[in-house]
């Protein structure tokens, strides 16, 4: 298993130490450093900004979102990012949620599994140089009955093959992705629950296909928090773990209130999502439950984060991305070296 930074989305006041850490987590040898966007930074002008002033590191979009980029677009920003980081750059895809998608992108939420497959086939032929055509539900390229024509991506990507990763949640995408895509994004990972809720979806797509999970990479983005009171620390994430459960997208469509769910947590995660759409937030993280948030973060000293790294490693995890919890510079760039010391100390590096 090799260890990621995620970290998250640029512009909240905190860029110059964001950086630090990007560069700190490079010396300290990670494999790559994720950066999101939603409807403030971008992701692309970020990656660029970090591959300029790492050495090592890969960097990767956690997301770029299918409705902000036509295919082409995607692969022309791939290509360019492959080449100016000198084959660093992993090119993650995810359809965001319906609020963003019509609300900031004026791009119906409909049919994403068709979509997201269409919008692959595409990057993915133009990565490849070939002249650029489709004819599907969603694009066709050229346009018929009109000037267009088809061209070839002028740029040569270090790589002949980009890794493409999708932000999966659901068990219908986490099929298509292991089917079409070199990796998984995944959120609210638990060990206990892999099986069932990630890993069985993500092996039948990869049989589908007719391949195994070698070589597939299996990329789980979790908080982690050092010290010793692990309630304290648990208390910290119950904002965030409400957010997610209760007030992302809608009542009828939260992926991860059904995440929730599907690990068990039925009465639990309608009490949130109850709580938070009506206003009371504080009593929606107090609805979180202890269990929910300790098996989908890495909480306490050294030596209990180890155990855990063991336990997502022996669950199929291959790149464990942290978000360092920190209020300042010193305090992530203290978890990211308590990362590196546990994963050395679990055994389960690669």
């Amino acid at each position: 298993m090799r260890l990621g930074i995620n970290l998250g989305y640029w512009g909240a006041g905190m860029d110059a130490d964001n950086l630090a850490v990007a560069q700190e987590a490079d010396r300290l040898g990670y494999s790559v450093c994720w950066a999101a966007e939603a409807y403030g930074s971008d992701a692309p002008t970020v990656l660029a900004w970090v591959a300029a002033q790492t050495e090592r590191i890969d960097v990767g979009s956690a997301i770029f979102q299918i409705p902000a980029r036509a295919p082409a677009m995607t692969a022309m920003t791939a290509a360019t990012l492959d080449t100016l980081s000198k084959g660093r750059f992993r090119l993650g895809l995810g359809v965001s949620g319906p609020q963003v998608s019509e609300g900031w992108y004026g791009v119906r939420f409909d049919k994403p599994l068709a979509r997201t497959r269409e919008y692959v086939e595409i990057v993915r032929k133009a990565m490849s140089r070939e002249r650029l055509t489709h004819s599907g539900e969603h694009w066709t390229l050229p346009l018929p009955d009109g000037p267009g024509k088809p061209l070839k991506l002028t740029v040569h990507p270090v790589r002949e093959r980009v890794p493409l990763y999708i932000a999966a949640i659901g068990p219908k995408n986490l099929e298509q992705t292991g089917e079409i895509a070199d990796g998984a994004l995944l959120i609210f990972f638990a060990p206990e629950h892999a099986e069932e809720t990630t890993l069985g979806a993500l092996r039948a797509g990869r049989e589908k296909a007719g391949l195994t999970m070698e070589g597939f990479d299996v990329a789980p983005t979790v908080p982690l928090a050092l010290g010793d009171d692990i309630d304290a620390l648990a208390d910290t994430f119950r904002p965030y773990t409400a957010l997610y459960v209760g007030g992302m997208g809608s009542r009828k469509q939260n992926f991860y209130n059904r995440l929730a769910r599907r690990m068990g947590y039925e009465k639990e995660a309608a009490e949130i999502q109850d709580r938070y759409l009506s206003g009371d937030k504080e009593g929606a993280a107090a609805a979180v439950p202890r269990q929910l948030i300790d098996s989908t973060t890495l909480l306490g000293p050294v030596e209990r984060i180890a155990d855990r790294m063991r336990a997502y490693a022996e669950a199929g995890v291959t790149t464990l991305s942290l978000a360092p919890a920190g209020f300042t510079l010193e305090e992530r760039i203290a978890a990211l070296r308590a990362g590196v010391e546990a994963l050395e100390r679990s055994g389960a590096a690669s």
